[in-house]
């Protein structure tokens, strides 16, 4: 029990004036013998002296702002906790590499990324699902959670304007630390999704690898795959002027070193992009175990209520009361 007024009980002895009150209405008569015994009057006085009590506690408990806690509630269900690391690069709001041929008219890449993750998470409900969104640097949209409302209003603020970079390293990182301290529920995975990669530092890469096998999380990769861009799958590919692999590449075959369980997709349109959410959503379909927390209540509403519906009852029982009694 929450007491967010408790100065408010100095008034708590308010509520035995109408106890210590005499009842009677003040009717004088000459002799008592004029006056009829009343036992039902007695008693509804009674009755109301102890009415004006409990309207006055009720009033107090109000303005003491009373709440019941919140708790926990141990549920078991099918899904997995999730944590969707999305690009936010201005890349993404180009059109797919095949929307030429194969894509929705008008539909860019983050749109249909939006659009398919808002129905992943509506047909998984009993996942915990966290949001990061990456482009220069990384944003942590919302923690995991299970409240639906606060999911969708995360994901459609990841879906915003973007900048030039792509720091993947930040992303993952941030989309990993999404797990600190949250109990395993049985199932956990990194969904990444990108239209591109960076180049991540070797000390980024052994803490992301450590971190990664840490936590026991699957790691997802989709890459929406630019307009005559490299295929990840692919062993013809040209070097930079360094010497150095494309960036796609490299992370790919890192991601692969890293002892955990890990796939990656290639989507070129809305269509393949919803086939590798869709393999996504049946290989982390699993017996999970998760706390859901249970908002706490404030009772201020509930004590005003009953004092003004007790306040009705007295009004209504006095109107009923013989003002004055004659004799015939």
């Amino acid at each position: 029990m929450i007491v967010h007024q408790p100065w408010v009980f100095v008034l708590l002895p308010l509520i035995l004036i109408p106890l210590l009150l005499n009842s009677r209405s003040g009717l004088a008569y000459s002799s008592l013998s004029m006056a009829p015994p009343d036992r039902l009057s007695d008693f509804m006085g009674i009755v109301l002296r102890y009415l004006v009590a409990i309207i006055l506690l009720l009033l107090v408990l109000a303005l003491a702002g009373l709440e019941l806690k919140g708790g926990q509630l141990m549920r078991t269900g099918t899904g997995a906790q999730v944590a969707l690391v999305i690009d936010r690069s201005a890349s993404m709001d180009d059109p797919f590499a095949g929307a030429g041929t194969q894509g929705r008219v008008g539909e860019n890449k983050s749109g249909a990324a939006k659009r398919l993750i808002m129905q992943f998470v509506k047909n998984r409900p009993d996942d915990m699902v966290g949001i990061v969104a990456f482009s220069n640097s990384a944003m942590r949209a919302i923690p995991l959670t299970q409240n639906r409302e606060a999911i969708f209003a995360a994901i459609d603020a990841a879906s915003g304007s973007g900048l030039l970079q792509t720091n993947i390293g930040a992303g993952l990182t941030s989309g990993i630390s999404l797990f600190d301290k949250i109990p395993n529920s049985g199932s956990r995975a990194i969904i990444l999704l990108s239209d591109g990669a960076g180049r991540i530092s070797d000390k980024a890469k052994q803490k992301i690898s450590d971190w990664l096998v840490r936590e026991k999380l699957n790691l997802y990769w989709i890459v929406l795959r630019q307009p005559n861009g490299i295929s990840i799958f692919s062993d013809n590919y040209p070097l930079d002027d360094e010497g150095l692999e494309p960036a796609e590449i490299e992370l790919h075959k890192f991601f692969e070193s890293i002892p955990t369980k890990y796939k990656a997709y290639e989507a070129e349109d809305p269509k393949t992009l919803q086939l590798a959410i869709e393999d996504i959503n049946a290989r982390e379909k699993n017996p999970i175990r998760y706390m859901e927390q249970l908002p706490g209540r404030d009772l201020s509403t509930l004590f005003s209520g009953m004092a003004a519906f007790l306040l009705l009852v007295l009004v209504a029982i006095r109107q009923l009361g013989i003002q004055s009694w004659q004799h015939t």
